[in-house]
């Protein structure tokens, strides 16, 4: 199997280019299906050690049957196969492009890739053979619940948001729980998230009303407030997000910023149309704007806009012995908080 190695503003979303013709289904979520249920072992194989990481994403490129779209992915992480994946959508862009996948087309190149959840448009800015930044046209966005009250162990009372980017986010405002966003509270952001994620789930149910196969709160974001660049006029914010068995997303998250940018349209923080920076505490920006609106379901959402930059790191063969005693791979609990 030939992997391309790549990360999108830090997050790494390794894309799987053969070794895999196709699995069954019509659709990318039925194929994601497939995956999770019959052919585990392949994520396992990927994403555990020693061949992965808990901080590795793998994604499947599969042929679509879909006329609108020019190919099929789905997303493997660590822990889990989300629905959508902004970092992971912009990782697949630039291995579809730079690799010769699909044609690239100077100045822009535009794809429309099927993840799991939905058809996502990727506009490429492209030149000398590089893709220079990728602007995704994410799944509608919408909040679910606002101002949950939740008990949390050790933490008490904690009031959460609810709101949906491509998978199910708890939102909550770090100030709250008198932690800073910095790097170096990564370790105690990602206890706090855990346990606000586990408490979450356990007490409120978060099921998409147009597929209620999506379901249950997958990631927590700890939030700063909104600020004004004095030197550019633009709106800011940093976060951090709480994914997998407890690590942060290195990117400013994707399907996150999508689903703040819902709940800060709902709170008056941001109008429609205007651009937003949105950093990670390891200092990697999206920038991101609200496009269009459009009803899902019972709920409004926001259809966001969110562009970034993705880099191909390297390229690798894998092999899996069948009689290696690891050949699916391991997660020892000294890095993995949890079971992958």
């Amino acid at each position: 199997m030939t992997v391309i190695g790549t990360h999108a503003e830090g997050e790494v979303g390794n894309v799987l280019v053969d070794g895999i013709a196709d699995v069954p289904g019509t659709t990318a979520f039925e194929k994601m299906e497939f995956l999770r249920d019959k052919q585990d072992s392949l994520r396992r194989a990927l994403l555990f050690e020693p061949r992965g990481s808990v901080c590795h994403a793998v994604n499947v490129l599969l042929p679509t049957s879909n006329p609108d779209a020019d190919l099929a992915f789905v997303i493997m992480e660590a822990t889990k196969y989300p629905a959508m994946s902004g970092s992971n959508t912009m990782c697949v862009a630039t291995v579809v492009l730079e690799t010769g996948i699909r044609e690239m087309r100077e100045p822009e190149t535009r794809l429309v890739l099927e993840a799991p959840g939905g058809l996502v448009e990727a506009r490429c800015v492209c030149r000398d053979g590089k893709v220079l930044s990728v602007t995704l046209s994410m799944l509608p966005s919408f909040v679910l619940q606002r101002d949950l009250a939740i008990e949390v162990p050790g933490l008490g009372a904690v009031r959460v948001d609810i709101c949906y980017g491509g998978i199910f986010y708890a939102i909550v405002p770090a100030a709250v729980l008198g932690i800073t966003l910095a790097a170096i509270s990564a370790r105690e952001i990602v206890m706090a998230g855990i346990a606000i994620r586990d408490a979450v789930n356990q007490q409120f149910s978060a099921i998409h009303p147009e597929n209620p196969k999506i379901r249950g709160v997958a990631n927590v974001i700890l939030t700063g407030p909104v600020t004004t660049n004095a030197s550019f006029g633009i709106k800011e914010t940093i976060s951090a997000t709480v994914i997998g068995n407890g690590r942060l997303d290195r990117s400013p998250c994707g399907t996150g910023v999508a689903a703040r940018m819902a709940l800060l349209l709902a709170e008056g923080a941001i109008s429609q149309g205007a651009s937003m920076v949105h950093r990670s505490i390891f200092g990697t920006t999206f920038s991101a704007k609200i496009a269009g609106t459009q009803q899902v379901g019972a709920y409004q959402a926001v259809v966001p806009e969110i562009s970034g930059r993705a880099w191909i790191t390297s390229q690798s063969q894998v092999y899996i012995d069948p009689g290696d005693p690891l050949a699916e791979g391991h997660c020892p609990s000294d890095v993995w908080l949890s079971a992958g």
